[in-house]
């Protein structure tokens, strides 16, 4: 073997091994920051009332650093500073049911968080006249208003992947075939084929369920379930009934956050739809809209939150189904009590 060319070697790889060194002794810490931006990213979601699956994440493992890191483009590193430029070492995931919760998704982290990347992978499959892999990939950190609350989020950015189920489901499924690497080499050209074909039909599939989703919302019964006379809240589901013909150019909710407002409205003293319909008719809903000036569409849940939140105001931050959100309940009360009044 040539000295030299060994020498050289080592040479150019130490870098990489610095920086797997680097990672190494810092990745241990990144699982509390990583479920510190889950938190962070779910309350904002919440918080926004857009509907979604589910939102994960996890630290990225010293063993995957390693090989990213080690990732060359005709021959020269692709990474100059792996420590910086890696920017999924805190990866968050958010599943949503149709495409256009992916774009609601985007919007509310860019109104809340500083977006320090935004790369929309199905658009860029899109224009190149393909059917593949579809995510948007944001890089994020937290912004001024963020960061007193999560100050241990400070020097910390995450990559927020945000795909729909059946988007979620081919990049999966393809990635964990690709990554065992055993299709034999003559049969891969037929399998990239049958990808193709997946993806095109998962796309179909996708505007087919948000065509479903607007025409059941366009269409929102006027009648509502039978109550449970054993159990004096409204229902979750016969909330989401009504706040489906109330609010019907808002987008649906979180499943789960019917039944948490239910309980708020008990709370206040309100058992039934009758009386919330009542009570509804003194705010304008539209004067609503304008005063929280919404950069994204919002779920029904959020929009009953808001004319809750200009109703009550002080009395309904201090319920205690609030007491985990009261600042940011507080600084909605502040925006709603602006000069022009909602209600």
């Amino acid at each position: 073997m040539d000295p030299s060319r060994s020498a050289d070697s080592l040479t150019d790889g130490a870098p990489v091994r610095e920086a797997v060194r680097a990672y190494a002794a810092i990745q241990p810490g990144l699982h509390r920051a990583t479920d510190r931006f889950v938190e962070l990213v779910t309350t904002l979601l919440d918080d926004a009332g857009i509907n979604y699956l589910s939102v994960t994440g996890r630290a990225k493992s010293v063993a995957s650093f390693a090989a990213k890191a080690a990732r060359t483009v005709d021959g020269r590193p692709l990474y100059a500073d792996p420590m910086r430029e890696i920017t999924d070492q805190i990866g968050v995931r958010v599943i949503t049911y149709v495409h256009s919760d992916v774009a609601a998704v985007a919007e509310v982290l860019d109104d809340q968080l500083r977006v320090l990347d935004d790369r929309d992978m199905g658009e860029e499959t899109a224009r190149e006249g393909r059917f593949g892999y579809a995510s948007r990939h944001l890089v994020v950190a937290t912004d001024d208003a963020t960061a007193s609350a999560y100050d241990d989020l400070r020097d910390h950015v995450a990559s927020v992947q945000v795909r729909t189920v059946l988007q979620h489901a081919w990049a999966e499924f393809e990635h964990d075939i690709r990554y065992k690497g055993n299709v034999p080499e003559e049969h891969a050209p037929d399998l990239d084929r049958r990808f193709t074909l997946a993806a095109g039909l998962l796309e179909l599939a996708d505007r087919e369920f948000e065509t479903i989703r607007a025409r059941l919302q366009a269409a929102a019964p006027e009648t509502h379930p039978a109550a449970d006379p054993s159990d004096p809240r409204i229902s979750g589901q016969e909330l989401a009934t009504f706040l489906a013909g109330q609010y019907a150019d808002a987008g649906w909710s979180h499943t789960d956050h019917y039944g948490w407002i239910a309980g708020l409205l008990l709370e206040l003293g309100i058992t039934s739809l009758d009386e919330l319909a009542g009570l509804l008719t003194s705010v304008d809903p539209d004067a609503l809209i304008r005063r929280m000036g919404y950069k994204h569409p919002t779920g029904a849940v959020r929009r009953l939150d808001d004319a809750l939140l200009a109703i009550f105001g002080e009395q309904y931050v201090d319920l205690k189904g609030n007491a985990h959100r009261v600042p940011q309940l507080t600084a909605r009360l502040e925006k709603l009590r602006g000069p022009e009044s909602a209600a």
